[in-house]
C-alpha cells in the first residue's frame, strides 16, 4: 500500500453513506490507534468517546451547525480533554510504567518528581491548551490511520463544545469535548469526493537546509 496515495484518496467527508456501518475490527484499529498515539511526556489525559446510536446523534446536530456528519456515519468519535489535570495522572503513569517495564520505583522517582512540578507549576488555563494540542495529535494520528484503512472521516472543529458536554454528559465523566470525528464511508453522490486535492508545490511548503 503507497502511504501517499492514500492521502490524496483521503478528504474531509461531506457527505457519508448512512447505511454503512464500520466492521468491529475497524473499530478496534481506530481505538489501538488512539491509544497508541505519541503524547506529551507519556500521559494519556485524552478519551475517545464512540457514539454508534444515530438517535443519540440526532441530538448533537443541532449544536454542530446543522452537519448531517454526525449523524449519516458509521460512527461519530468525540475526542476529549481531561476538566482537572494534576499529580493523579503523573502517578497513574508512573504505576503503569512500573508494571509494563518493571522498572524500579526508586530509578523512576526523581522523573516522577520532575513532571508533578511541572504539572503543579502549570495555570490552569496553559494546562487546556496543552492538553488541547494534544488532542490534536490524536486527531491527525486517526485521520492518517483512517487513510490507509480506506475508512472515510471528517474532522470538525465547528460545533458547540459546552452543548455537546451537556448532551453526552460529558462532565459527570470530567471531560470537555475538543474535537468531532465522523467515520464511514463516502457516499456515491458525494461531490466533494473525486474533487482533486489543492495544495502549494512542496517547494513552497518545504524548507531545505
Amino acid at each position: 500500500m503507497n502511504i501517499i496515495e492514500q492521502l490524496q484518496w483521503r478528504y474531509a467527508t461531506k457527505k457519508f453513506d448512512d447505511s454503512h456501518i464500520l466492521s468491529d475490527k475497524q473499530l478496534t484499529t481506530l481505538k489501538e490507534a488512539f491509544n497508541l498515539t505519541a503524547l506529551s511526556y507519556g500521559l494519556q489525559t485524552l478519551k475517545l468517546v464512540i457514539i454508534t446510536d444515530k438517535e443519540h446523534r440526532e441530538k448533537l446536530v443541532s449544536h454542530s451547525y446543522g452537519q448531517r456528519q454526525v449523524v449519516d456515519a458509521s460512527h461519530l468519535l468525540v475526542l476529549c480533554i481531561q476538566s482537572e489535570i494534576d499529580e493523579t495522572d503523573v502517578n497513574e503513569h508512573f504505576k503503569n510504567i512500573v508494571q509494563v517495564r518493571k522498572t524500579s520505583e526508586s530509578v523512576l522517582e526523581p522523573f516522577k518528581n520532575q513532571l508533578k512540578a511541572t504539572i503543579d507549576d502549570m495555570p490552569k488555563t496553559k494546562k487546556f491548551d496543552w492538553a488541547i494540542r494534544q488532542a490534536y495529535i490524536a486527531l491527525g494520528n486517526l485521520m492518517t490511520v483512517c487513510a490507509i484503512e480506506k475508512i472515510d472521516s471528517c474532522p470538525m472543529e465547528g460545533f458547540n463544545p459546552e452543548a455537546i458536554d451537556e448532551v453526552l454528559q460529558l462532565n459527570l465523566k470530567g471531560l470537555k469535548s475538543v474535537l468531532l470525528l465522523p467515520v464511514g464511508k463516502r457516499a456515491k453522490d458525494d461531490i466533494f469526493a473525486d474533487l482533486k486535492k489543492v495544495r502549494k508545490p512542496l517547494n513552497e511548503t518545504i524548507i531545505e537546509l
